[in-house]
């Protein structure tokens, strides 16, 4: 069973900083492109940031670009996403996610394995 599991959330103020972390587990992990999504009560979900099998190529929506860092450790099976300079409209759910078919680099919004979520508020 694939299970997905995201960790890290929490309340922070504009300009603080917080690390996500996705533990996989229930298939071979570094055989799958993953991606970070986000969904604010209300709204569709919006993708934030991909990243290739081998960690080598990483990607991310324009909104996010130039603070937020996706990586993973694919001998631990956790995917990461530091996020930095934050913003109050990055509160948000955030998930881990990913499908055999997913690759890194496209900003796709629906999967067949999603993690439960992880809330981040942004806020003074």
């Amino acid at each position: 069973e694939v299970q997905l599991v995201e960790s890290g959330g929490g309340l922070v103020q504009p300009g603080g900083s917080l690390r996500l972390s996705c533990a996989a587990s229930g298939f071979t992990f570094g055989s799958y492109d993953m991606a970070w999504v986000r969904q604010v009560p209300g709204k569709g979900p919006e993708w934030v940031s991909g990243i290739y099998r081998s960690g080598a190529g990483t990607f991310y929506a324009e909104a996010v670009k130039g603070r937020f860092t996706i990586s993973r450790d694919n001998a631990k099976n956790t995917l990461y996403l530091q996020m930095n300079n934050l913003e109050p409209e990055d509160t948000a759910v955030y998930y881990c996610a990913t499908d055999e078919y997913y690759r890194g680099d496209y900003p796709r919004t629906s999967y067949e394995y999603w993690g439960q979520g992880t809330q981040v508020t942004v806020s003074s």
